[in-house]
């Protein structure tokens, strides 16, 4: 049954939360979106911007839990893991391990998938429609190699991906890598290149959505806690905060990484861990590259903003840390000089690290609440919340209004933890 739209409350005011506002206002509904620190400042902003359907496999995948442990005792990996006391942390570790297998690796690609293919059309609409600037442009994704082995091995991945999912990518030499990416150094094994991806840059597609969303009466209140849900008869009917309470008819949970710390209030056991992300914004080297780069043996991403350039990525399993660790950040440098003429330049903007919300089977929760008819989760986008945001939106919009789906909800549903 369809419902008429109501008032609404996001909570969350990151890109998940800001894209749920924006398909909900777009239905009618009056938003407010409520955020316990600054809109738009957590894992949103300092991400590489990339907006990849090429990024179809699971994290989860055969023969990775042997690199992750190789990895553990290798100076300088990019992949950590915190020594701790944590069972909630190592249950999800040996849930991941369950996983690291075809059939599984298989099945979770093909709901990967259209999240991220809709989401692709759905910027592409925003962008050209509805007029959000964020520096839009769709130059694809590009992974240069040093050993000829290792470019060589990605060869059953592409077949894989070709066959599988209609996802194939352009295999190139040591010349025609550079003279696609100029800005590479020469000498290189050679590279596989996504034409398809795009990117942006996450502040700005946050500012532009947060004005647009502003003009159309979405109230955003920042610094706002969450506290608890009032609810009736197996319904919400207010959120109290640190602001008062807020009365709605519906509301959704798009708290990311934090999302586990409201299980009680939701009913769920949602077994997010945070995977801590670094990244460097910079300007632009003289010698730039301007397509968007993933380096898969130092695990190090290279954004060319056209205002700006961002280095990014390592995994650091270290709970709900928020220090900044310097050597973490030199990671970055040191991962993407063997590649590029010049990898970086002074002075660096902004030094950041951000929280990915990790789930062990590489799929984020789009459901209801088991105890609460009227209050939906949307979390647990592991490191494609920007490549799937638009399509969890438009989704989410859908089951508040009990519409017919544009995508198949149920690999999204909470109850398979």
């Amino acid at each position: 049954m369809s419902r008429s739209p109501g008032e609404g409350v996001v909570i969350g005011g990151g890109i998940i939360g800001t894209l749920c506002a924006y398909y909900l206002t777009r239905s009618g509904w009056k938003i407010t979106v409520v955020d316990r620190g600054t809109f738009g400042q957590g894992t949103s902003s300092g991400n590489c911007g990339l907006v990849c359907p090429s990024h179809v496999l699971p994290l989860a995948e055969p023969g990775v839990i042997g690199k992750t442990f190789k990895a553990l005792f290798a100076k300088n990996s990019p992949f950590s893991i915190k020594p701790r006391l944590d069972p909630s942390l190592w249950s999800w570790l040996l849930n991941f391990a369950r996983r690291c297998n075809e059939r599984n690796m298989i099945d979770a690609a093909g709901a990967i998938q259209p999240l991220l293919e809709s989401s692709l059309h759905e910027y592409k609409e925003m962008v050209g429609s509805d007029g959000i600037a964020c520096e839009w442009e769709t130059r694809g994704l590009l992974f240069p190699y040093k050993m000829k082995e290792m470019l060589d091995a990605y060869d059953a991945t592409d077949h894989l991906l070709t066959k599988s999912f209609h996802c194939h990518a352009k295999k190139l030499n040591g010349e025609e890598l550079v003279e696609l990416e100029p800005a590479l150094k020469l000498g290189l094994a050679g590279g596989w290149y996504y034409d398809d991806d795009a990117h942006l840059r996450p502040d700005r597609l946050m500012a532009s959505l947060r004005s647009r969303l502003e003009g159309q009466g979405v109230r955003f209140l920042e610094h706002c806690e969450f506290q608890k849900f009032s609810s009736e008869s197996g319904s919400a009917r207010s959120i109290v905060t640190s602001h008062g309470e807020i009365t709605a008819d519906s509301f959704v949970v798009a708290a990311g990484a934090l999302t586990p710390m409201l299980n009680q209030h939701l009913g769920a056991k949602i077994p997010i861990q945070p995977g801590k992300g670094y990244s460097l914004t910079m300007p632009r080297p003289a010698i730039s590259p301007s397509i968007p780069l993933i380096f898969p043996e130092t695990r190090v991403a290279v954004t060319p903003f056209q205002s700006g350039y961002r280095l990014g990525s390592t995994m650091e399993f270290a709970g709900y840390d928020s220090t900044i660790r310097k050597e973490r950040l030199q990671l970055l440098k040191d991962g993407a000089t063997p590649y590029l003429q010049e990898p970086y330049c002074d002075p660096v903007e902004q030094e950041w690290y951000g929280w990915r919300p990790m789930t062990y089977d590489s799929l984020p929760i789009i459901d209801r609440s088991p105890i609460l008819n009227n209050v939906w989760i949307a979390a647990g986008h592991n490191m494609l919340g920007l490549s799937m945001a638009p399509a969890t939106g438009k989704l989410i919009a859908e089951l508040w209004e009990g519409a017919p789906t544009h995508i198949n909800p149920t690999p999204y549903r909470v109850s398979r933890f």
